[in-house]
């Protein structure tokens, strides 16, 4: 969800608020951030536009790079993935199961490679996100159009609701845990090394792969890409698909979302429950960051995992779903 650079705002601790308010309507939030006009941050929009160019030029190395390149570039980005979507979503954010000091020492390590801010920071406007969404205190807004929810809140500095709302919220668990300490401490270190360089010289070093394919593909490309995909949470899963679990919400019910970030898309269930570890019904459904947690749990690592009863989701079908399923 949040920005991978930090804009210059005045970062403040909040709070777990999993309970959504009303949808606010569209016209009054486009309303509302039309009177308040945001500042642009250059900064962000020179980054990105470079970035996005080098992932265009990337494209055209593909067929001159080894296999083995692609394979591990495509296992960078799972592992990049999981650090987002186990780590600072489902279990930082949501609490929604717990992990033992190995499996949350590896899960800081992959989110420091996504390079989407320190599990504080994602955290604190995720969190944000859920208590006010669709808002002008919603960091990303989907109100706001496709655009804005998906990269444009990057481009400008937050909106001050953003700000002036979230200092209401506690946010002391998670200063509580030492991993998260850490690699708050020892961010730009920890990018620099698990985000650019391990990606770029392990094909280098142990196949002879060129460092320029390596560094284009491994890291700029596959940067490029899971930063987009977790940004399709925020903008497609916000506005495309169908709502059988809450149909007064904006968030979503998409199949594309939940392939392209191994298992998000069911995004109307997880704002229903956003305390469920599986952040989906379980079942025969593509939720492969759900079939990491279980096997960790099988491994020892993970406890508590936390389920909505198939009571509970059935009768919140009925009483607010649109029926679709």
């Amino acid at each position: 969800d949040p920005a991978p650079w930090v804009d210059g705002e005045e970062r403040s601790p909040f709070a777990d608020g999993r309970k959504e308010s009303p949808l606010e309507s569209k016209a009054e939030s486009s309303e509302g951030s039309a009177r308040y006009r945001q500042q642009i941050v250059w900064r962000n929009v020179v980054l990105m536009t470079l970035l996005h160019i080098g992932a265009v030029y990337s494209l055209s190395l593909i067929p001159k790079a080894q296999l083995l390149t692609l394979i591990w570039a495509y296992l960078c980005f799972l592992m990049t993935a999981l650090g987002v979507t186990a780590g600072a979503h489902r279990l930082w954010s949501h609490r929604s199961y717990k992990a033992k000091l190995p499996l949350r020492m590896f899960l800081a390590a992959a989110n420091s490679m996504a390079f989407q801010n320190d599990i504080f920071e994602w955290c604190r406007d995720h969190r944000v996100h859920h208590k006010y969404s669709e808002t002008d205190a919603d960091p990303h807004n989907a109100c706001r159009g496709f655009f804005f929810s998906h990269i444009g809140w990057l481009f400008v500095r937050k909106h001050r609701d953003v700000i002036e709302k979230g200092r209401k919220l506690d946010f002391t668990d998670l200063l509580d845990d030492p991993v998260v300490r850490f690699q708050r401490k020892y961010y730009k270190s920890s990018v620099v090394l698990m985000c650019f360089v391990i990606p770029t010289l392990v094909p280098w070093y142990i196949w002879g792969e060129s460092l320029w394919n390596s560094y284009f593909l491994a890291s700029i490309l596959r940067y490029t890409i899971s930063l987009n995909v977790t940004w399709l949470v925020n903008s497609a899963a916000h506005m495309y698909g169908n709502r059988p679990y809450d149909k007064y919400i904006s968030p979503r019910q998409n199949a594309f979302v939940t392939l392209g970030a191994i298992g998000e898309g069911f995004h109307n269930y997880h704002h229903t429950f956003p305390f469920d570890y599986s952040a989906s019904e379980l079942g025969l459904k593509f939720n492969p960051t759900t079939w990491f947690i279980d096997f960790m749990f099988w491994l020892g690592l993970v406890t508590d995992r936390k389920q909505a009863p198939k009571e509970m989701i059935l009768a919140r079908k009925e009483r607010t779903g649109d029926g679709s399923a």
